[in-house]
């Protein structure tokens, strides 16, 4: 699996807590998983991989790319 980093250059791991601007506030949540390959992306239903998935502050399943995402 290659690194996946945040928009400061930051790896991004399973565990760490991100977070990216969306519609005046911000998506904020754990890491839960990142998924690198096209096969990936089919089985967890996202598109255009690679994606960082979290769940943000309102129990909402979200999913990301990395460049948009500011590690904590």
């Amino acid at each position: 699996m290659s690194e996946i980093k945040d928009k400061q250059g930051k790896l991004i791991n399973v565990g760490d807590t991100v977070y990216t601007p969306f519609r005046g506030g911000k998506h904020e949540g754990e890491v839960s998983d990142i998924v690198t390959t096209k096969e990936e992306a089919e089985e967890k239903g996202v598109k255009n991989p690679p994606k960082v998935l979290f769940t943000d502050q309102n129990d909402k399943d979200v999913s990301h790319n990395p460049s948009t995402l500011t590690k904590e």
